[in-house]
């Protein structure tokens, strides 16, 4: 007897939508291109790259090999780099004043990358850990038991005008301290600087992930081990909606540009941002999570270079309009073919 072969009777068959390369790219929802990708950057004094760990693209750089690093970004179609310093022990202190010096590392950096690539977006990092001795992203209390609000918004502001002057294309606090976003939105505009921009690291939680990058910029022997907490002002992990009222909050502050952080594990917190702004909306793929994808490719757990388009095509669906990430480099070289 001849078995009959079953057959579903069904009007809809995805997978008529799946069936070759072709047809997956002509539906394909979501796109990610080199123009998507924020590289940080890590600058150090002198000529000689310094290494402080396993991670090449948590490498320090002299501002001879940033200026290389930002060409051959800029020629795979990079659009914008994040600027971060490697101060050195000598010149840090309890207030982080080096973060004001006229001459100061990150103000050479960003006039000699606008001198050689100026058509590349410079972002640069206002917070004072990588300048402060404990470690924490502003100014302590005279008790050392908190973070000064105030006084650290004050500097913020400096600092900010400091970046623009020297053609921050925007300046980006991530020191989440309240109030932040307005007085450096009226310093930049006092001082003549109303074309900068600020990308607001408005929902940055309190996360487990962002070791390795407190490595490369030297703050992690005093991070998160002195008091205060700085749970005291990043998020809570726990909370959605209190993530959501800060990037509102930073809006209506005037933050041109709103930041998620970590992006990997906040994609819901992406969403919520996407659907409450028509402004542009970034969201950081963090250190820890760029560490823990090498550790497992190097272990032959996982394809790393799938794994890494997979993690960011994923921060792109939930609504990032642009993503910082430490595989920028890798991932334009990989859609340019390269």
């Amino acid at each position: 007897m001849k078995e009959e072969t079953f057959r579903l009777n069904l009007a809809s068959r995805g997978r008529r939508l799946r069936a070759g390369a072709g047809v997956r790219a002509l539906v394909g929802e979501t796109a990610l291109r080199a123009s998507d990708l924020v590289a940080p950057l890590f600058v150090t004094e002198g000529r000689e790259s310094a290494d402080p760990g396993p991670l090449p693209g948590l490498r320090p750089m002299s501002v001879v090999d940033l200026i290389k690093e930002c060409r051959a970004l800029a020629k795979l179609g990079v659009c914008g780099i994040m600027l971060f310093p490697r101060v050195e022990t000598e010149l840090k202190d309890e207030d982080g004043r080096a973060a004001l010096d006229p001459d100061g590392l990150v103000l050479r950096a960003v006039r000699a990358v606008k001198a050689a690539v100026p058509g590349l977006v410079v972002m640069t990092d206002v917070a004072l850990d990588p300048y402060t001795t404990h470690g924490h992203d502003g100014v302590l209390t005279p008790d050392r038991k908190d973070v000064d609000n105030d006084r650290t918004v004050e500097a913020l502001a400096r600092m900010a005008v400091l970046h623009a002057g020297a053609g921050a294309d925007f300046v980006a606090p991530s020191d989440m301290m309240d109030g932040r976003v307005a007085a450096i939105r009226a310093a930049l505009d006092a001082a003549g600087f109303g074309r900068t921009g600020i990308l607001a690291y408005a929902a940055k939680f309190a996360s487990a992930f962002y070791g390795p990058f407190r490595e490369a910029v030297g703050s992690a022997p005093a991070a998160g081990k002195r008091a205060p907490d700085k749970r005291t002002y990043q998020l809570n992990p726990a909370n959605r909606r209190e993530a959501l009222r800060e990037v509102l909050e930073d809006l209506e502050e005037g933050a041109d540009i709103v930041m998620v952080k970590p992006a990997g594990l906040c994609l819901d917190i992406i969403r919520d941002a996407r659907e409450a702004t028509l402004r542009p909306v970034a969201a950081y793929q963090v250190s820890g999570e760029y560490a823990a994808m090498v550790a497992a490719a190097r272990a032959g757990w996982l394809d790393l270079d799938k794994a890494r388009h997979e993690s960011l095509l994923a921060i792109k669906r939930a609504g990032a309009d642009m993503i910082l990430t430490y595989f920028a480099r890798e991932t334009a070289e990989a859609l340019a073919g390269k």
